[in-house]
């Protein structure tokens, strides 16, 4: 048999992870989001440092993946400041809808990686986001198939 047929596992060669996507989006960060990246940046450094030293390849090339996505999340970051008073939803604002049924929800407008929908923070490349910008209290908007409509817009802490 011909050895260029006979793959010899190596116990120093790990398959190169694919890169995580970045997208096409403007990466707008709060202050907030951008520290968490600078922390998970920190973070990830540590670990890679920690799986180098253990000589752990596995977790080595995984570390080195999101590392890299979260350094390319750091270059491209535009920090975007909130304004200070607004009478319209930007981004960074926080708004108060009040839905059909007649349930309340408070979400601020974030960056796509602050963005965590449980705890209120909507990337403002989500299509509620998207509804709701540059709209003012008042303003009656599309959400799912009903209407809400906009109570009260602060700007960020």
């Amino acid at each position: 048999m011909s050895v260029a047929f006979v793959k010899e596992p190596n116990e120093n060669q790990v398959e190169t992870l694919p890169d995580r996507e970045l997208g096409t989006d403007p990466n707008f960060v709060t202050a907030r989001g951008l520290q968490q990246i600078e922390t998970q940046v920190a973070e990830l450094e540590a670990k890679l440092l920690e799986a180098r030293d253990v000589d752990d390849k596995i977790a080595y090339a995984a570390i080195h993946r999101d590392l890299r996505y979260w350094r390319a999340r750091r270059m491209s970051a535009e920090l975007i400041a909130p304004p200070e008073a607004s009478d319209s939803v930007h981004f960074g604002s926080e708004v108060t809808i009040e839905r059909d049924d007649g349930r309340q929800q408070t979400f601020r407008i974030v960056g796509i990686d602050e963005a965590d929908p449980n705890e209120g923070l909507l990337s403002y490349v989500s299509p509620l986001a998207k509804a709701i910008a540059g709209k003012e209290v008042g303003d009656v908007v599309k959400v799912g198939p009903a209407e809400a409509e906009i109570t009260e817009i602060r700007p960020a802490d």
